[in-house]
């Protein structure tokens, strides 16, 4: 199992007036009371305003007392001292939504978030400060993160919006999972974080966490302070070029009850809504647009079941539990080959945990004069010791299978007509001239200040007729940390390279007939997200640093000519960015003339109707190449689906048992990385037209682009007998019963089959009756409404798939 920890300094907030937030070593006390309290992570700036009053209130429904977010300071202070709240950046407004809900709000100010968001969170003019090294004891750092940390402070105080003054925070963290990195920094790491926990106030409050997919094992370092979990992962991130990661639900829920059973009380997933990385805020590098995450709620907001539904159904059992866990003593019983019961008691009564860690073997456990069979890698609740209430890997909650379906406004993409222009490159291709010129090659965040993911390195190079590397085999060899990087010779394009493999360090080289007399090297450095994680992090290179170099090549002779101490000219970014080409009011001219295919750096357009109804909105690129796509001048994000994942490594079936980790699970083998990107409804002209821009980099096909809508297309179950089961196909009527069968039926949803014993009662017919037409129906699993197959002994299952 992994276990991580972190020093996480938090600000506790309190006082005599409203609530009263403390910890001791059991758990954290609101208004004096230990609370068992689960939380979970939805990112303010990966979705909309118009999204979070829902996404919040599913946290609720599903059982979660707290909502955490960081606060991400280069989304904030993108320019020094110049500040942005609007929109999906308005913080005050997603607590506020938080508070309307009548939940408890988490507040990570960090400033350093990590979170795969570019650069960490750090805005990129503080890198570029003289002197300046993040994290550590530096002044010029340490005044800058001071001043926006108070900033975020009293702006929530002056709101009334910590717990002492009313409001909903009851906990706020100083910096962030720094405990991993602190030997990295020696001394001055750990005077640093003295310093962190002296600005929130007092050192007392330095609490240690754990972030990971396990954390049973975590121990504070500190007896009077709580078992604390930061940052359960739901599931992993995507990075460009990878499959698609997914932790099993019965697995996420191991992991937590594991983690209460042995004495944890705060757990917070990370995510519970993972969203969407709009415009340019993926980190990386190369972390993909999609930022779903594999969370209980998925990139758009739907209920991803049944880890949405099995997690909520542990929620009600453990807040029911809440003081035993909270003040019962605590005894263990080892069982061995991992197998334990520990028993919470108190004067009112007890409550008891049976875990099996087994990955193989079920477990028998006797207790208390009775058998109890806990399966393999799974832990077992029992509210009263007596009674089963919930078991990690038995799973009693609809599968929803998820589709899209094509826009019914009109038939696309037959119908979506597209204009065209290129990107005008003739003064860096044919001219070479740029913003600013040195006399050395730069990395790429100091010279474009992460104003862009583009950058200009130009040269020009004279050759004289005789010159002896003239007529040779010629090439030009670059050392690069470009992400993607273009090369041009005298307005040509010579050739293209993009990082594989976690390689983004590499070398580029391509055959070049050079001329006698003035040559216009020209390149073209593209970041896809800055590094966001490790010691350090800001000092990772990205652009082209060199060497780059002409080779002249004749039998066994060569001679290299090293341009890196040339006079090279900077430009960052790229005209049509400028130009702002991508906003709808854009007065440039475009033609609808022999719009061309597979084009590198063009500019498409295209107008198109807002999909019918309000299920979830997503465009599908595929055949386009790389680039970035906009809707009504909103950014929707960095588009790459020529991006294919390797054949190899992925999983036809998941078993949840043992330890789970990044690249178990994995789905979407020979696929693109990403292929739909979510559009808001809120970026979206309900009436008349709507406008979809793309700049693509590497050349594509926008015929075949289409908007849809994603919803649930069918739920499925596979629950034992005894217990009830409620099928829903989120507020649309049922259509269907695909397939039901009770007794042992055999396969997974969607391609369910009967097994040896079956009842003899049309399982279809009953199941039927009961839920067709409906939003909704509970099936209680049961002989007397199924009848009784004769199963040898084996537990009874109804499997049903309904179409929705």
């Amino acid at each position: 199992m992994v276990s991580l920890r972190f020093l996480l300094c938090f600000l506790l907030v309190s006082s005599s007036y409203a609530t009263i937030v403390s910890h001791d070593g059991r758990a954290i006390t609101i208004d004096g009371h230990r609370r068992v309290l689960l939380s979970g992570s939805i990112h303010y700036p990966r979705s909309t305003p118009e999204m979070w009053p829902d996404l919040i209130k599913k946290g609720k429904e599903g059982g979660l007392d707290a909502i955490e977010t960081y606060v991400f300071w280069n989304a904030h202070e993108p320019t020094r001292r110049q500040y942005d709240f609007y929109g999906k950046l308005d913080l005050i407004r997603f607590l506020k939504t938080i508070q309307d809900e009548g939940l408890y709000g988490v507040l990570r100010i960090g400033p350093y978030a990590c979170a795969e968001w570019n650069y960490g969170g750090f805005p990129m003019w503080l890198h570029n400060m003289p002197g300046m090294v993040f994290r550590t004891t530096n002044k010029a750092f340490m005044d800058e993160m001071q001043n926006f940390t108070t900033m975020i402070v009293d702006m929530v105080k002056k709101e009334n919006l910590f717990a002492s003054q009313g409001g909903p925070i009851i906990l706020a963290q100083i910096e962030n999972e720094y405990g991993n990195v602190m030997g990295s920094y020696g001394e001055s790491g750990k005077s640093y974080i003295k310093w962190c926990a002296n600005m929130a106030q007092s050192l007392d409050v330095g609490l240690n966490t754990c972030n990971g997919f396990y954390c049973d094992n975590f121990v504070p370092n500190n007896p009077n302070t709580p078992k604390m979990w930061t940052e359960n992962w739901t599931g992993w991130f995507k990075q460009w070029g990878g499959k698609n990661p997914h932790r099993t639900t019965e697995d996420v829920a191991f992991s937590v009850a594991r983690f209460f059973q042995r004495g944890g009380t705060f757990n917070n997933y990370y995510m519970y809504h993972g969203g969407t990385n709009f415009d340019r805020t993926a980190g990386g590098p190369y972390i993909t647009t999609s930022y779903d995450y594999d969370a209980p709620l998925d990139e758009y907001g739907n209920l991803n079941q049944p880890k949405y539904g099995h997690l909520k159904q542990l929620h009600d059992v453990l807040h029911s539990m809440e003081k035993t866990l909270t003040y019962g003593n605590i005894s263990t019983i080892d069982f061995g080959n991992s197998a334990s019961a520990t028993i919470y008691k108190t004067e009112e009564g007890s409550s008891c945990f049976f875990g099996n860690g087994n990955e193989t073997s079920d477990a028998t456990i006797s207790f208390q004069g009775k058998s109890y069979v806990v399966p393999a890698w799974s832990v077992s609740i029992l509210p009263d010791c007596k009674n089963e209430a919930y078991n990690t890997a038995k799973i009693t909650t609809q599968t929803s299978m998820m589709v899209k379906k094509p826009n019914e406004a009109e038939d696309s993409p037959s119908t979506l007509k597209w204009s065209w222009r290129p990107e005008n490159m003739d003064n860096f291709l044919l001219k070479g001239k740029g913003e600013s010129t040195k006399r050395q090659l730069f990395d790429q965040k100091v010279v474009s200040n992460d104003r862009s993911d583009y950058l200009w390195y130009m040269t020009t190079i004279k050759f004289k007729k005789r010159d002896p590397i003239l007529g040779k085999s010629m090439s030009l060899r670059i050392n690069s940390t470009a992400h993607v990087l273009y090369a041009f010779v005298n307005g040509q394009h010579i050739g293209n390279q993009h990082a594989e493999n976690g390689n983004f360090h590499y070398v580029f080289e391509k055959d070049v007939k050079f001329k006698s007399g003035r040559n216009v090297i020209s390149l073209l450095s593209i970041t896809v997200g800055l590094a966001n994680y490790g010691a350090f992090f800001e000092s990772k290179p990205a652009g082209i640093t060199g060497p780059i170099s002409i080779i002249g090549r004749n039998g066994d002779e060569t001679i290299v000519k090293d341009l890196s101490a040339h006079k090279w000219s900077y430009k960052t970014g790229l005209n049509g960015f400028e130009h702002q080409l991508f906003r709808t009011e854009s007065m440039s001219k475009w033609s609808v003339e022999s719009v061309p295919f597979n084009r590198t750096m063009t500019w498409y357009k295209a107008t198109f109707k807002a999909p019918l109804g309000n299920n979830p909105v997503v465009v599908d690129l595929l055949g386009l190449g790389k680039g970035t796509a906009w809707v009504n001048g909103n950014n929707i994000g960095r588009y790459w689906p020529a991006f294919i994942s390797s054949e190899n490594g992925c999983s036809a079936k998941c078993n949840y048992r043992g330890a789970y980790h990044a690249e178990k699970c994995l789905t979407n083998c020979g696929e693109p990385t990403q292929r739909w990107y979510h559009v808001p409804r809120s970026f979206l002209n309900a009436k008349g037209d709507n406008t979809l821009v793309l700049f693509e980099e590497m050349g594509g096909n926008p015929s075949l682009v289409s908007f849809q809508t994603t919803r649930v297309g069918s739920v499925c179950a596979n629950v034992y007998e005894k217990n009830i089961i409620e099928l829903s196909c989120d507020m649309k009527p049922i259509s269907a019963i695909k397939f039901a069968s009770f007794g042992n039926p055999d396969g997974n949803c969607g391609s369910f089959e009967k097994g040896t014993c079956e009842s003899s009662n049309n399982t279809v017919d009953i199941l039927t009756q009961e839920c067709v037409g409906k939003d909704k129906c509970s099936i209680d699993v049961s002989t007397e409404k199924f009848g009784s197959p004769d199963c040898n002994g084996v537990a009874r299952r109804l499997a049903v798939e309904a179409i929705c």
